[in-house]
């Protein structure tokens, strides 16, 4: 069945925007889906080079009909062929009769054409609406569908055009030694029309398909018979008492054939032997130990380490030019011993309590700055350089565990969060995870001082894992529990075939997990099938949003523009965080968001030339041809996302057994393939606006051999919120309120519309969501852009629901920009409210997304008032370390009281830009005359 010409389902308005610009005829039209109202659509005309974006709506009795303007009668129609004959002719209330159709373009193939194919593959998983379906007849404009091939049996009616599945399975059949198997699935799609009409007619088993798989799979009994009869006589070896039974048939695959159905029980029966096996073995082999005291230390567990406290460390260091000294960290005791070489008594010891200030310098990536507090004197700074940056970044790291102790807080402040991903190459992995979980091996790794330091949130994501899924979590707790000494919680496991991502805490931040979800997106082929695809978890840290998402998009190197689609499936298909901001764009409904998995984009260059950067450890040359890296910089996927600096070796595609060695080279039957070394594993992440965020390393383990692929691993400190508790109870006096007032705001499209826009905000400091204005200016002039201005008479003035300083610099606004005809979204952004509290007006500039995409930009001014006995503030744990450019003399005395955050030393750069002149993209310079 084939859905209307122009009927495009879930595309965006970019998409079609590009689709009606390629038309160019004022009257050209398409129906997309509505992304602002389910079961709505939009319908965008083309006049005059503009896009106009109308809503059709449907009613209580489902009868749809166009928002146009007032005074025009809204018309009623049961399905949307009627209402798009209708709107044919004039005087409709549009500003210009449908005229001519825009038809869905073919399919983007990867040969590096943009193609734009977005939505098409999320069209076809049967989303559009039902009045929509027809089959095409002989005399029908088909479009991209070539020759019809009739069913033999079938009706001259049902005949349906299909040689686009027949040359998919062509591709197919070049790459599979399977060419029998391809032969029968060629046979099914010359009759699959037939179990197209079964569908229609509320019939969902797939009877023809059954046929022609139990077909194609009848040599499997034999071979299965073979080995499950092996695999049960060996289970009843090591488990007399009970035979093997098959387990439970599971439900969801319904199947009209037999023989299909007796197959699928084999295989689950195998996989339920082969996960079971290993257990049995080795409970019969301890039982034999334990009956005949056998001595098998290499049987025994070992036992588990008892939780202690953290060893003191010590750190060599250099004090001034030449003076040797020793710093003995005491995380438990709280103090910091000074002791100078040759010097067998304490120079020094400071509590933790004395220590105002560390200071990282970034010209030297060695040296620190610690400045202390002594009682009725200056404030005393020392600075020490250590033998390397990383044993720089251990004491900081102690430190700041020590200070995180002591603190007496109720609630965290600072948090550290690993992030694994690993393509384990549908192995078993080995018995020993230590290297990857402590975060050791190449690149940025952790000291060995604090590589063993447990972390509050473990994140594992795995691809092509074939273990199942208890076994998998079992193993990461018992890892885990080997080498913290701690029981750590699962918080979530979502799992797409192969593809798993386990989310793991400690048991004292279990009370602080809320509002858990999960949700994985297919984008195998035809959007239908797990092997590639994409599984995420979200859930509150106290007040502090987290998403994860591990995904496996395609492989090979050519595939670069269907890894991009891959990307922008997922962004957009993915359910996760607040319902009430599924209007915004997934990457800024979370305060945090990390995105990894096994990316498989590859180094565009010569294999013998990638081989020789590696040997030469040439990174640098490779991250010039990374497709990622080069992906981004376009501006094509992971927008506006961070990457920790890459100094380890491609991950992919090694030897098994060995990291000394990679496999290039890979034998198909049309010859050999050519898989370049490459960095196909990643992780990425993006924050809002001025929160804190710090990797502390990014890397790959050397000593884990049993897959193709080096697992990877990242660590993080960051920073989270709690449920803020005013000093002052509601009620206890007259609330003054705190406000956010606007001075003027800008907004720049990338759009062909000229359509009138108001600006929507979202925050939870905010009891509900507020609209301004229509905008009160407007240009169009340049071609592609719509320039639009907001007065500070069109903008509302907003009031948090709590007025303390305290609470609203941890605060952000989510803006969209919304048309007034059609209540679609151009675009979204995030701002902290934090560096504009203030009595005068701070200038903010930031991109605009949308589905993954730039499409615009938005200044202005804006500032947060607060009530004057609502301005009392404290410095956070993560404020203490800062980061020094230069070599700049400190304070001589230390401040009285903390300063307000817009001018403290921060600890990482701004995330937004300084105020300028400018436009954050040149695209944009247009506007300020600048050719």
């Amino acid at each position: 069945m084939a859905a209307a010409a122009w009927y495009h389902g879930d595309i965006s308005q970019v998409v079609a925007e590009e689709l009606l610009a390629k038309a160019g005829r004022d009257g050209s039209f398409l129906v997309r889906d509505s992304e602002s109202v389910k079961g709505a659509y939009a319908l965008c005309l083309l006049f005059q080079r503009h896009v106009y974006t109308y809503r059709i709506l449907p009613d209580a009795e489902g009868l749809l009909s166009v928002q146009t303007i007032q005074g025009i009668q809204a018309k009623c129609f049961r399905t949307l062929p009627d209402l798009i004959g209708a709107y044919q002719h004039p005087n409709n209330g549009l500003v210009t009769p449908l005229l001519h159709p825009v038809h869905r373009p073919r399919l983007a193939e990867d040969s590096g054409e943009e193609g734009r194919g977005r939505g098409l593959c999320q069209a076809g998983r049967g989303e559009g609406p039902s009045e929509l379906m027809t089959l095409p007849t002989d005399g029908e404009d088909a479009r991209g569908w070539g020759h019809p091939l009739s069913c033999p049996g079938a009706p001259p009616s049902s005949r349906i055009h299909i040689p686009q599945l027949h040359q998919r399975l062509q591709e197919q059949v070049h790459s599979s030694p399977a060419s029998d198997f391809m032969g029968f699935m060629a046979e099914y799609l010359a009759h699959h029309v037939q179990d197209l009409e079964a569908l229609s007619h509320g019939h969902p088993q797939l009877r023809h398909l059954s046929t022609a798989l139990a077909t194609a799979c009848r040599a499997l009994h034999s071979e299965i018979d073979f080995t499950l009869a092996g695999l049960e006589t060996l289970a009843r070896v090591f488990d007399p008492p009970v035979a093997p039974h098959s387990p439970a048939k599971e439900q969801g695959f319904l199947s009209s054939d037999p023989d299909l159905e007796l197959l699928l029980n084999k295989i689950s029966t195998v996989n339920h032997l082969l996960s079971s096996l290993e257990k049995k073995v080795l409970k019969s082999l301890q039982e034999t130990v334990t009956r005949h005291n056998l001595a098998l230390p290499s049987v025994a567990k070992a036992p588990l380490p008892a939780a202690r406290p953290l060893a003191v460390q010590n750190f060599e260091v250099k004090v001034g030019k030449s003076q040797r000294a020793a710093l003995m960290v005491d995380v438990s005791s709280g103090t910091v011993t000074i002791t100078k070489r040759g010097s067998g008594s304490p120079e020094e010891v400071i509590p933790q309590d004395k220590i105002l200030q560390l200071i990282k310098y970034q010209s030297v990536q060695s040296k620190v700055r610690l400045v202390c507090d002594r009682e009725n004197q200056k404030s005393l700074s020392r600075d020490f350089i250590f033998p390397s940056a990383r044993k720089r970044e251990a004491f900081c790291q102690l430190l700041q565990l020590m200070k995180i102790q002591h603190s007496n807080l109720d609630e965290p402040e600072i948090i550290s969060v690993y992030v694994g991903t690993w393509n384990m190459g549908s192995t078993p992995p080995p018995r020993s995870l230590a290297s990857w979980l402590t975060s050791r091996g190449l690149g940025h790794t952790q000291d060995e001082t604090t590589a063993c330091i447990p972390h509050d949130i473990y994140v594992i994501g795995t691809q092509e894992n074939s273990l199942g899924d208890r076994e998998w979590v079992e193993f990461l707790c018992a890892s885990l529990k080997t080498l913290m000494a701690i029981d750590y919680r699962v918080v979530a496991l979502q799992c797409l075939w192969s593809i798993k991502i386990v989310v793991l805490v400690k048991p004292e931040h279990q009370r602080r997990i809320s509002h858990v979800h999960t949700s994985s997106v297919k984008t195998g082929i035809a959007n239908t099938l797990g092997n590639k695809g994409a599984v995420g978890v979200s859930f509150l840290f106290n007040g502090t949003s987290f998403g994860f998402i591990n995904c496996h998009l395609a492989s090979g190197s050519e595939k670069t523009h269907r890894r991009n689609q891959n990307y922008s499936d997922i962004l957009h298909s993915l359910a996760l965080g607040d319902k009430r901001l599924g209007g915004f764009d997934l990457t800024l409904r979370f305060t945090h968001l990390f995105w990894f998995g096994d990316l498989n984009y590859r180094l565009d260059m010569d294999v013998q030339d990638i081989l020789s950067h590696i040997v030469k450890k040439d990174f640098q040359a490779l991250l010039a041809v990374d497709q990622l890296s080069l992906e981004r910089e376009k501006n094509k996927v992971f927008l506006r996302f961070s990457e920790g600096d890459i100094s380890f070796p491609p991950t992919y595609r090694y030897e098994r057994g060995t990291r000394d060695t990679y496999v290039w080279q890979k034998s198909k039957p049309t010859g050999i393939r050519i898989n370049v070394p490459s960095w196909c594993d990643r992780i990425l992440w993006k924050s809002h606006p001025e929160t804190h965020m710090v990797c502390n390393s990014y890397g790959c383990t050397d000593d884990i051999v049993t897959s193709d692929h080096s697992p990877v691993f990242a660590t993080f400190e960051v920073g989270v919120t709690s449920q803020f508790v005013p000093k002052e109870a509601p009620g206890s006096s007259p609330e003054a309120l705190a406000c956010i007032e606007w001075e003027s705001i800008e907004v720049i499209l990338k759009t062909t519309s000229c359509s009138k826009c108001y600006i929507e905000f979202h925050s939870y400091c905010l009891e509900e969501v507020q609209r301004s204005g229509e905008n009160t200016f407007q240009n169009w002039d340049t071609p592609g852009f719509l320039k639009m201005g907001w007065s500070s008479k069109n903008l509302p003035v907003l009031n948090p629901i709590l007025p303390d300083l305290e609470y609203l610099g941890d605060q952000h606004l989510l803006l969209s920009i919304k048309g007034v005809e059609s209540c679609e979204s151009y675009g979204e952004c995030c701002l902290a409210l934090r560096s504009a509290i203030g009595t005068t007006a701070q200038q903010f500039e930031t991109f605009l997304f949308h589905r993954g995409e730039e499409t615009g930009s938005v200044r202005g001014w804006m500032r947060v008032r607060v009530p004057r006995g609502r301005c009392g503030t404290r410095e956070r744990l993560y404020e203490w370390i800062s980061f020094e450019e230069e070599d700049a003399e400190p304070a001589a005395e230390p401040p009285t009281c903390p300063k307000p955050p817009p001018q403290r030393l921060r600890s990482r750069p701004r995330s937004l830009p300084e105020p300028t002149t400018g436009y954050t993209n040149p695209a944009y310079f247009i506007f300020e005359g600048v050719p």
